[in-house]
């Protein structure tokens, strides 16, 4: 089920609104903004149990996970654009879509509280009504756009970088986020279960871009702060349909980050993270860079920020909306809202050049940042290209046979071992590779390599060894055929099939 949720507006602006600059001074790009709620299910996947997990008492209700989905899009210019007071009352829906009205202002008059009692009543009104650039369903603009999906920080509301996703769209992207949500609770669970949840919401939502008439799901970029910055990057790793990434300091403990196959994170990575820690401070939290996923993502084009203003919560503009002022202390506000603004300056220049394939976002990759007007002591900036040579996966050996020759099958295989002691290719995978060329791609000399390449790895697997033979038959060489029919009884003298082969290959040549 699917429900699209027309957002109920504080207040009536009869007069069309002109966005201006926005929070830290982000400037809107050429398209209007749309912006919609889509309240779905990912029925693959339960979320509630028979047991209410906190009440204890039997639940009824819908069991599917609840995947409430906020888009922004480009879309043709008018209407009254939403307040800010909209987006945190998309918080009341998360987990529990239709709530009666009374709950929701109630709900929203508790987040007005709660941020009175950290800016001041003035602060959290102004904050409330502010305008925003993005109109309630407004209508789609034409043509296609890049997608991308943003992972909140652990936790954390759809909606806590709002300002960041409307500046996309404002740029011609199709932005869509999800609530940080626990596996069977409201919470996160921060564990790898929790981790493999998240990411799997990710690639729910890239499952729904492919119904959207705008998305342009042939380029797709994953994006996320903190716990949402690692599954982001869990997700790439799992679904090669994601073409880059941008982790907004990200989870760099080397526990949480086991679950992420180093050589199948191969696409291009910004990674921008918070000034460093003293080594006073990495001490004290007992961190080792041994095992840290940037040191060993060496097969992702790997750009990576270090904003200097910026602590973890400051790349949430939700947090910083409501940031005290004792918050600021060796940087001041304005230096911190200015990284900011470089921040998403950066993923933005970073996207553009590697799911656009702008030049001009290309070059800003190229420069420093003090060429490209970021302000002295700001931000440090580094690329480390990704390495050249073949991937060690199924996948980066393929394409090495494609354009090497599967004549050097053996060669490149033990190359990359050498490369990544790790990797192998199980019997199973090399059999049933075989037989693809063979029967499929029709592809005889390419499959004799990789049965060869099957048996010369592993020398006493008789499956293998029968599937050679069978392909030398085909390949109208009784001789070869025999002997490796004769090894792989040799191997298995209950092979019957190798015996009735030999068989009717001896009777033939009589």
């Amino acid at each position: 089920m699917i429900r699209i949720v027309a957002l109920l507006v504080l207040g009536f602006v009869a007069r069309v609104v002109q966005a201006g600059a926005g929070f830290a001074d982000l400037k809107p790009g050429p398209h209007a903004v749309g912006f919609r709620v889509v309240q779905q299910y990912d029925y693959t996947r339960s979320y509630r149990d028979k047991t209410d997990l906190v009440t204890g008492k039997p639940y009824a209700g819908e069991r599917a996970r609840p995947v409430q989905t906020l888009v922004w899009y480009p879309a043709q210019k008018g209407g009254t654009p939403v307040r800010y007071a909209d987006y945190m009352r998309t918080e009341a829906t998360d987990e529990t879509f239709s709530r009666p009205e009374a709950e929701l202002t109630a709900y929203l008059e508790s987040r007005r509280q709660w941020a009175t009692a950290r800016i001041g009543a003035k602060a959290a009104q102004a904050m409330l009504e502010q305008r925003m650039w993005a109109v309630s369903n407004a209508q789609p603009a034409a043509g296609k756009y890049p997608v991308v999906i943003y992972a909140a920080g652990g936790g954390g509301a759809a909606h806590e970088a709002a300002d960041f996703c409307e500046y996309l769209a404002s740029q011609g992207y199709v932005v869509l986020a999800s609530r940080s949500l626990g596996t069977r609770t409201y919470l996160m669970n921060f564990d790898a279960e929790g981790l493999d949840t998240q990411a799997r919401d990710i690639r729910f939502l890239l499952a729904y871009a492919q119904s959207l008439p705008q998305a342009d799901v042939s380029h797709v970029a994953a994006v996320g702060w903190s716990w949402g910055g690692l599954a982001n990057v869990l997700a790439a790793s799992q679904d090669s349909r994601i073409s880059a990434l941008v982790s907004f300091d990200g989870t760099q403990y080397s526990d949480d980050t086991k679950a992420v196959i180093r050589n199948r994170l191969t696409v291009p990575w910004l990674y921008v993270q918070r000034r460093p820690g003293s080594v006073r401070e990495l001490a004290a939290a007992e961190m080792e860079t041994a095992g840290i996923l940037l040191n060993e993502a060496k097969y992702a084009d790997l750009y990576h920020v270090v904003m200097n203003p910026m602590e973890h919560v400051d790349f949430s503009s939700a947090a910083l909306r409501v940031a005290q002022p004792a918050h600021f202390t060796e940087y001041s506000q304005a230096e911190v809202e200015a990284a900011y603004h470089w921040s998403c300056r950066y993923a933005l220049e970073f996207l553009n050049a590697t799911l656009k394939g702008a030049a001009a976002g290309r070059q800003f990759l190229d420069r420093t940042p003090a060429q490209n007007g970021v302000p002295a002591h700001t931000a440090l900036f580094y690329h480390l290209p990704a390495y050249t040579g073949p991937v060690p996966t199924q996948a980066g050996f393929a394409a090495a046979l494609a354009q090497q020759g599967f004549g050097k099958a053996l060669e490149i295989y033990r190359r990359l071992q050498q490369q990544e002691p790790k990797f192998s290719l199980a019997e199973g995978a090399l059999n049933s590779w075989g037989y693809q060329l063979m029967r499929d791609a029709h592809d005889l000399p390419a499959a004799l390599a990789i049965f060869r390449l099957g048996t010369e790895v592993y020398p006493n697997d008789a499956n293998l060894f029968d599937s050679l033979a069978e392909a030398e038959e085909n390949n109208h060489d009784t001789a070869a055929a025999m002997q490796h029919y004769r090894r792989s009884l040799e191997l298995n003298p209950g092979n019957t099939n190798a015996q009735q082969r030999l068989k009717a290959l001896s009777a033939a040549g009589q």
